[in-house]
């Protein structure tokens, strides 16, 4: 049983999750505590001679002046380990099933439950024998935490000698050592399967590398309008109804990194309830596995504690950042960062410090920063290549970009998916406004597209872009004079840029071909959508008007390829190619 050192500390006052005490104390900045008689997990916030703040992660309704405050000299951790994978976890990472059983289906208070079970047995595999030398980063042992993940051992930060005893390979449990090593200086180091980390501080990596490779979706306007990298940031902003959950469930089922930790940080209870049914049943791609075996859940809904929400997120990249380390690409969704912002919003109200705008703290800026530069591609210390791509929800009230957690959020990513509420009312998913979405990684990856593709990938992605700008253009026209006034070009523009919107950016999440379309089948999307626009011109030079060409079917039929031409035979498309260049022969053959 572990002692902590009681100080005769005592609540002075207590504000929703903020406790104060009176006088000075010994407690250091984000040491974790437990507050009152039942152990509440708290956290030290700010520390003076007159007073030190705790937020405390748990309901806080019963505590009263003069209930005890116990430290525990350790900062706020997670416990890092085997069987993080298909689990799902509050915001200080306390899973959900272990806490049903000790207090039954509402979560009980002052349960301080390690997020890794100690007492599980594993099957491990040592990776050194006694006498190798060893530095940090490097793998001592392996187990098979699912049967998609392979969990390495890592020795911590700053151990560096000899290995003077291990165990033998087999069934061991987790919190029993399984390696000794022994420093330069004589030291015993005792590793086993667990180790914690400081969820508010970056883990080490050796260095930063360059973007080079693209994080894969297959969700044609984010591959191939807006990629983002492996290791890089992205925002998704949208109003109430717009599409952001949805979306980010369509990254989280079938983007290509190896794991996927999903944050749902104060969003409704159901929509959570709503992944964890989702991926259980859904299988990986990739893999021919559940979903759930890649992924680990975080859920502070709405109804937990705001202090908890405010962790939940540094919570999650922890986790991710645990397993980069061991060399894998995972990605973060956040599901929402603006309630993140709320919740630290409402913490700093109570802790009355002076508002910035909105009311919002003067440190949020900081605090984003801080989360979202935790993302990366790097070698870590073992000389691994890992990644953390964090992709965060934004939901600015009123659909108001310009408020300041969209705008602070902009500071600190390089890829922004804007939805738009009136494109989701109109059924077109996923709802990313083209016109004001961008990505700063496109022009980084444009030799890895070209690598693959040759020079036309490029080619055919500018032409949709400036016929989809074009058509904006257009559009301003058609609302003064109306379209029949257009000249025919003009006309073809917009027919070919209704092509590329409903037949290349509009997505069906509930189709078996088109939740997801790999790469290869977007690059003969965008070819053949732009062989028909040359085609188009070509009979427009012979005076056949655009109307003619529109009422040949031929667009209809570039629309619905991507349901009727399977992902994995494209050849399918020499098939469409020729039924469209027939029809549009016909056309030319009455004009001639």
């Amino acid at each position: 049983m572990q002692t902590y050192d009681k100080m005769n500390m005592e609540i002075y006052s207590i504000s929703g999750p903020i406790v104060k005490i009176e006088g000075e104390t010994t407690l250091f900045i984000n040491e974790m505590v437990y507050v009152g008689e039942e152990h509440l997990i708290g956290e030290v916030s700010a520390v003076s001679t007159d007073e030190t703040i705790i937020q405390v992660f748990e309901n806080t309704t019963g505590l009263k002046a003069g209930d005890p405050i116990t430290r525990t000299k350790n900062p706020l951790s997670v416990t890092l380990g085997p069987g993080l994978l298909s689990g799902i976890y509050d915001g200080i990472c306390r899973p959900f099933d272990k806490i049903e059983k000790a207090t039954g289906s509402y979560i009980g208070r002052g349960v301080n439950i390690p997020s890794v079970d100690g007492n599980r047995a594993w099957d491990i595999t040592l990776k050194v024998k006694v006498g190798d030398r060893v530095d940090e980063g490097d793998i001592y042992a392996t187990v098979q935490e699912s049967s998609i993940i392979e969990h390495r051992f890592i020795v911590p930060d700053g151990i560096h000698g000899k290995i003077k005893w291990v165990c033998e390979n087999g069934s061991r449990v987790a919190k029993e050592t399984i390696c000794e090593i022994e420093s330069d200086e004589g030291s015993i180091f005792k590793l086993s399967m667990l180790s914690k980390w400081p969820i508010r501080k970056p883990r080490r990596v050796k260095k930063r590398l360059p973007p080079k490779v693209p994080l894969l979706t297959g969700q044609r306007v984010i591959d191939t309008l807006f990629p983002i990298v492996k290791g890089g940031a992205a925002a998704i902003p949208g109003g109430f109804g717009a599409g952001k959950t949805m979306l980010q469930h369509q990254l989280a089922k079938w983007s290509d990194a190896d794991l996927i930790v999903y944050i749902g940080c104060g969003e409704r209870g159901n929509e959570m309830t709503q992944v964890l049914e989702e991926f259980s049943e859904l299988i990986d791609p990739r893999t021919g596995k559940s979903m759930l075996e890649r992924t680990i859940l975080i859920a502070n809904t709405s109804n937990m504690p705001v202090a908890a929400r405010e962790a939940s997120i540094y919570s999650g990249v922890t986790l991710a950042e645990y397993y980069r380390d061991m060399g894998y690409h995972v990605a973060v969704m956040a599901d929402s960062t603006s309630r993140w912002a709320e919740a630290l919003r409402e913490i700093s109200g109570r802790l009355e410090e002076m508002p910035a705008e909105e009311g919002f703290p003067a440190y949020l800026p900081s605090r984003l920063s801080a989360f979202y530069e935790r993302a990366g591609l790097y070698e870590t210390l073992g000389g691994r290549t890992g990644s953390v791509t964090i992709i965060g929800a934004v939901s600015p009230q009123g659909n108001d970009f310009s408020e300041p957690v969209t705008q602070n959020t902009k500071r600190f990513i390089r890829c922004f998916w804007a939805l738009d509420k009136s494109l989701a009312y109109s059924r077109h998913y996923p709802a990313v406004n083209w016109n004001i979405s961008y990505s700063e990684y496109a022009g980084e990856l444009q030799e890895w597209f070209n690598e693959k593709f040759g020079t036309e990938y490029s080619k055919y992605r500018e032409e949709m872009i400036r016929l989809l700008a074009e058509e904006s253009s257009l559009m301003d026209i058609v609302k003064l004079i109306g379209a029949d006034l257009l000249a025919d070009e003009q006309k073809a523009v917009l027919d070919i840029a209704r092509l590329i919107r409903a037949g290349f950016l509009q997505q069906n999440a509930t189709s078996p071909i088109d939740s997801y379309v790999p790469l290869e089948k977007q690059f003969n999307m965008m070819k053949y959508c732009s062989m028909l626009y040359e085609k188009t011109k070509e009979l427009l030079k012979l005076q056949i008007p655009q109307s003619v060409i529109r009422d040949s079917g031929v667009y209809e039929l570039m629309i619905k390829a991507k349901y009727e031409i399977p992902n994995d035979d494209l050849g399918g498309f020499t098939v469409l190619w020729s039924d469209i260049t027939h029809r549009l022969g016909e056309v030319e053959e009455r004009y001639r």
